[in-house]
């Protein structure tokens, strides 16, 4: 294991690094008595998808997209034929449940602890290796692209150091606004899936190693 920069080594596989964050005690959500919730699917997976933060169903279970926004991402993926279980790896932005406000359970990451996570993201993406990497969400996008704006974002393709990234809406977002009328967020997210569906197909087709 070699150190990459001042806060986080480079991990020589994923098993090692899922291990390390596993047992951290002293980041920036760990006082918040929230469990750490990193990632699900199959690491050798040619797609990624990075979402926000644990809610309080992943928080539970430890792992990322398992409550009602989980169920909806998985019934997307399925109905363009991805396999959860072989075809897809799913992690987070921030691996950590932020505390609630305002009466509610929880609250979305602030750009702080955005930020903390962030180089433990990329070591994830590098790991992984996945030649598509698909953001779910603002956070996400702040993350990886330094930018929000999800409505402006979705449905491009971006090439990150030879990988395609593209930002979508994140599925809670889906779950309040459910119409399916045209342009509606439901109707732009089936588009913006059927193209994912494509660009793997055209990708897997020949596979190589890639670097974030």
């Amino acid at each position: 294991m070699s150190q990459t920069s001042s806060s986080v080594p480079q991990y020589d596989s994923l098993d090692e690094l899922l291990k390390a964050m596993q047992n951290m005690t002293n980041d920036l959500l760990a006082k918040t008595g929230t469990n750490m919730v990193i990632s699900r699917g199959d690491p050798n997976a040619k797609l990624l998808i990075v979402g926000e933060a644990p809610g309080p169903q992943e928080n539970i279970q430890g792992k990322p997209f398992v409550g009602k926004a989980g169920k909806l991402l998985d019934k997307i993926l399925h109905a363009v034929n991805f396999d959860m279980d072989q075809d897809v790896f799913i992690t987070n932005s921030v691996f950590r449940m932020p505390p609630g406000q305002g009466g509610k359970a929880f609250r979305k990451p602030d750009s702080s602890e955005i930020e903390y996570y962030k180089p433990y993201l990329l070591e994830i993406i590098r790991l992984v290796d996945a030649p598509i990497v698909l953001l779910a969400g603002n956070v996400a996008c702040q993350a990886i692209l330094g930018r929000t704006g999800i409505t402006r974002l979705r449905g491009k393709w971006l090439q990150i150091q030879g990988r395609w990234v593209m930002p979508i809406f994140h599925p809670s977002y889906l779950l309040r606004n459910p119409s399916r009328t045209p342009n509606s967020p439901k109707a732009l997210m089936w588009k913006d899936i059927q193209e994912v569906r494509r660009k793997y197909d055209e990708v897997t087709r020949g596979t190589r190693s890639f670097i974030f």
